[in-house]
């Protein structure tokens, strides 16, 4: 008998769910995806006002912002004559950014929240300009450090205490000092930012606003309007037949612009290769690491182990196979619960309620600051119509993170807040706890504190789920996490990897090349060879939708990071109040370390195998829990 058949048997049965493990609400899950955004409730969008009350305001400091602007040339000259001057640029530099950076984030915020109001768009232009003065201006200053020297600077630091906060920043230049411009050429080279992101927040706008969307009607007759977030609800329809229609409908439409998509992610690739080459470095890696003090073994080394690893993620799509009764296991069965007979779906109350209980192991303060974040509207809930897809939390120094979410009801959005709620707490932290200047965390430790919130979440639903059934669907939901973290960002690891070596070669990314070599890894990952998934043709472009991209060797962060969450939230949930303070101060660090340096205080080393081990061996252990949960339906 097959297994999906008894899951059907199951729905017999009347359940009583804590609330801790979801239960099904009888409420519908609002849905906002065509609404225009002014006619949002008030209550479901994040307080953007805690920025500007209103464009006024916004205008009024950008006024003020480029009045700053006029004193750097007043300072230059002679700024590191002494320490007192070069503490008084040091903080007028400070002030600069804090205030470009609030600046930013409320024009790009608001823009995001309708990508079709050119209003917003052209706010951040006209910031992002400022910004790209602000650089061209302070372009003198890592050469005249290095003309300075560290012990002439050592003993600034002595001499005026204020300038240590500055010294992981300053002594960095030393570091990094045969890459760095002279300031004629730097002064160029910041020019550069006027036009820079152009390829990707074009690749944007096509995804998100212009890419017209497809019509379907799915089996029970809706129709619905295929965008990006009816794409991401659908392609995990119950219905075999709905999902593939969801799946080859949205590649097809998105495969008639491959060639506009092909040539922003060619200029894209270009403008890393740029950047690397005028600083006299070997590639874009190792330009793109350099600046965090890594050696590009690391990113080797995560691709070489999720390759060695890849067993337990074939086994997991086995069974999903045997689950859904499936023949064979397609691309397009790929986002289906494996426990499709549980509905399940959390109103946002529901899934606040889980969200705090779950974190509860990391202590009042974290939760109480959770809480607040509820409460004061941080969170921007729904999607509506023209805004941008997707989550992402941003976090703004001297106000607090603000959370964007495109929340549908789902266990994997559940998880989603989770996830970018971890990131809000670990800018929040940082910023309550270090100078500007060393607030911001390196990109490799960013998905770290997110994909430890994951952890905790699936270990408290776990701990309080009984039901054979439901511990299944929470199951299936974490590795889906594991798989879409781990394995599919290692698998775009290794396809930046791959576009970033073409272009150094001389080549240019078509659209023949992109579609080949992405198929090619998508199969190998997956398993289509050895016949885990028939990973179809029409999912060769789906690098056309993955704006991470354009990030410059970001999407490796997201496995190395809950590689180390992983370990990380073992060590807290079996270990005792040190272990927590430990994984707190990690949080507090933000960037005033290199992120190695801090990973190893919180207790874990990237530079050896045991986080990766131990990782693989987690997962391997979930998937055999899965595997033994079904054994046990299967003889009742």
């Amino acid at each position: 008998m097959k297994v999906k058949t008894l899951f059907i048997l199951v729905l017999a049965i009347s359940l009583v769910l804590p609330l801790a493990a979801g239960s099904k609400s009888k409420k519908e899950i609002p849905d906002y995806s065509t609404t225009l955004r002014k006619d949002i409730p008030v209550e479901y969008t994040w307080k953007i006002e805690d920025l500007y009350t209103d464009i006024d305001a916004w205008k009024t400091d950008k006024d003020s912002l480029s009045r700053m602007l006029d004193r750097i040339d007043e300072m230059a000259a002679d700024w590191t004559s002494s320490p007192k001057k070069m503490l008084a640029l040091l903080d007028l530099r400070s002030e600069i950014a804090k205030k470009g950076a609030r600046l930013r984030s409320y024009a790009s915020g608001q823009s995001d929240m309708d990508l079709g109001d050119p209003t917003y768009r052209q706010m951040s232009g006209q910031i992002r300009n400022i910004l790209v003065q602000v650089r061209s201006k302070f372009s003198f200053m890592n050469d005249d450090v290095l003309k300075l020297g560290k012990e002439a600077f050592d003993r600034y630091v002595k001499a005026e205490p204020g300038l240590t906060p500055y010294v992981f920043r300053i002594d960095d230049i030393f570091r990094t000092g045969k890459h760095v411009l002279p300031t004629d050429q730097q002064k160029i080279a910041s020019l550069t930012g006027l036009f820079a992101r152009t390829p990707g927040n074009a690749a944007g706008i096509l995804n998100d606003v212009d890419l017209p969307a497809p019509e379907v009607t799915l089996s029970d007759g809706k129709k619905i309007v295929l965008n990006y977030a009816n794409y991401s609800k659908f392609r995990a329809a119950k219905n075999r037949a709905d999902r593939e229609l969801v799946m080859t409908t949205f590649w097809a439409n998105h495969k008639k612009f491959e060639n506009t998509f092909a040539v922003l992610f060619d200029g894209g690739m270009k403008e890393h290769l740029f950047n690397a080459r005028i600083r006299n470095y070997t590639d874009c890696l190792e330009a793109r690491l350099s600046r965090d003090n890594m050696d590009p073994a690391v990113y080797f080394s995560l691709i070489k182990y999720v390759r060695a690893n890849l067993e337990p993620l074939h086994r997991y799509l086995n069974l999903k196979k045997e689950m859904l009764g499936l023949d064979m296991f397609k691309y397009a069965d790929m986002y289906a619960s494996s426990v499709d007979s549980v509905e399940k779906e959390y109103t946002y109350d529901e899934a606040k309620a889980v969200v705090l209980a779950s974190m509860k192991p990391l202590g009042k303060e974290y939760s109480d600051m959770l809480a607040h974040a509820f409460e004061s509207r941080w969170i921007d809930v729904y999607p509506n119509k023209g805004k941008q897809s997707g989550a992402y939390s941003g976090g703004v120094y001297g106000a607090h993170p603000f959370i964007k979410m495109n929340y549908d009801g789902t266990y994997d959005n559940v998880s989603t807040l989770t996830h970018e709620l971890g990131h809000a707490m670990h800018s929040y932290l940082a910023d309550k706890t270090q100078h500007f200047a060393n607030s911001d965390y390196a990109t490799f430790l960013a998905e770290i504190a997110s994909t430890f919130n994951e952890n905790l979440l699936i270990q408290y639903l776990l701990k309080h789920e009984k039901d054979d059934l439901l511990k299944l669907f929470i199951l299936d939901g974490f590795i889906q996490q594991v798989k879409g973290t781990i394995y599919r960002q290692t698998h775009f690891a290794e396809f930046e990897l791959a576009m970033h070596r073409e272009v150094e070669a001389g080549g240019t990314l078509t659209p023949k090349w992109l579609n080949e070599k992405y198929l090619e890894l998508a199969r190998y990952y997956y398993g289509h060879d050895k016949g885990v998934v028939d990973v179809d043709e029409y999912i060769q472009n789906e690098w056309a939708s993955i704006p991470h991209f354009f990030m410059n060797y970001y999407v490796f962060s997201y496995s190395t990071g809950m590689i180390a969450s992983m370990a990380l939230s073992d060590m807290v949930l079996n270990g005792k109040d040190v272990e927590r303070e430990r994984y707190l101060d990690f949080l507090r660090a933000g960037g005033s370390r290199y992120p190695l340096d801090t990973l190893k205080l919180a207790g874990v080393d990237m530079t050896t195998p045991v986080p990766y081990e131990a990782a693989f061996k987690r997962i391997d252990e979930l998937v055999t829990e899965m595997e033994k949960i079904v054994k046990r339906i299967k003889k009742q």
